[in-house]
């Protein structure tokens, strides 16, 4: 590794750690600032002050804030997130029995949005202002226009109640993750398609296209090979940012159809005011955001011949 890419790999990794500090902060911060109290909500109604300061004792939420917060930096050092007030268990054990759930939806919603976005957008960049094309325009603007709770409800009346196709709540079997994958990646169809579209055009007016056209080359090798290489850096990019609005999408999705995910575990812990599990979950799911975004920026330093010539130089 040459020094320029060392120091542009220690510069992402620093500036991720700070990133995730601060999410760690402000999560802290916000949620002593809800309205609510823990200990009161954990014990029968009419219980004597007695009975909840001793809760508030044993949660430890009557100490001082800055005490509170020292040591839950001290945690997640550690990488102890902390005991969930409501269920009496370790924040990581909770999360780790939930995220799998949510990555796997999010997972079969990033590779059925790239399976319909990348061939569509190909094609209706191969021949601009066709049938096709137009089609892909039209996608693009009604998926980013539709807010995802919306299409999936209408999902689930439709294809769940109407139809009885596919069940309306749970993830077992296939068909549980019909409904949820496609109200998740409508959007992210929708900015793929337009990206990979428009990036195909640029790409297809671009010299060596030209030169591979005058030398006979065959249209699908030029589109496939020659054009999809250079189209590739904005997807990307686009891609990594996109990342982000599906775990945040997810949480919507998993509550409307009973998705036993971290969205769910965490609306449970919110309607409880269970502080460490919503803590835990921020910041797992903002590790996992910052990590991706990170591979992502690394993966555009090498597929940009420009910028990995820079960091070698």
């Amino acid at each position: 590794m040459s020094p320029g890419a060392r120091r542009f790999l220690l510069r992402r990794v620093a500036q991720a750690a700070f990133v995730i500090f601060g999410v760690a902060c402000v999560t802290f911060l916000v949620l002593r600032l809800v309205p609510g109290d823990p200990a009161r909500l954990m014990v029968p109604p009419g219980s004597s002050e007695e009975t909840v300061q001793q809760i508030r004792e044993r949660l430890g939420t009557d100490d001082p804030l800055l005490s509170q917060f020292w040591s839950y930096l001290q945690g997640l050092v550690q990488g102890d997130l902390g005991e969930s007030f409501r269920h009496e268990r370790p924040v990581l054990e909770l999360v780790l029995e939930a995220i799998p759930a949510t990555l796997m939806l999010a997972m079969t919603t990033l590779v059925f949005a790239l399976l319909v976005a990348v061939p569509l957008g190909i094609a209706a960049a191969a021949r601009p202002g066709g049938l096709l094309d137009r089609f892909t325009l039209v996608v693009s603007m009604v998926g980013q226009s539709l807010p995802n709770f919306w299409i999936g409800v209408m999902l689930v009346l439709l294809f769940a109640v109407e139809r009885q196709w596919f069940p309306a709540i749970g993830n077992e079997g296939p068909k549980a993750y019909v409904l949820p994958t496609i109200t998740l990646s409508a959007v992210l169809i929708a900015a793929l398609l337009r990206t990979v579209r428009q990036s195909m055009m640029e790409a297809l007016h671009e010299d060596y296209v030209r030169t591979a056209r005058a030398k006979g080359v065959p249209q699908h090798r030029i589109l496939l090979v020659h054009a999809l290489k250079n189209a590739s850096l904005p997807l990307v990019t686009v891609l990594g940012l996109q990342i982000g609005f599906v775990f945040g999408a997810a949480f919507v999705v998993e509550l409307i159809f009973n998705w036993p995910g971290v969205g769910l575990l965490t609306l449970q812990a919110i309607e409880t005011r269970d502080f460490p599990v919503v803590q835990g979950v921020v910041m797992v799911v903002a590790t996992v955001f910052v990590l991706a975004n990170l591979l992502v920026d690394v993966a555009y330093a090498y597929l940009n011949p420009r910028v990995r010539l820079g960091l070698e130089a």
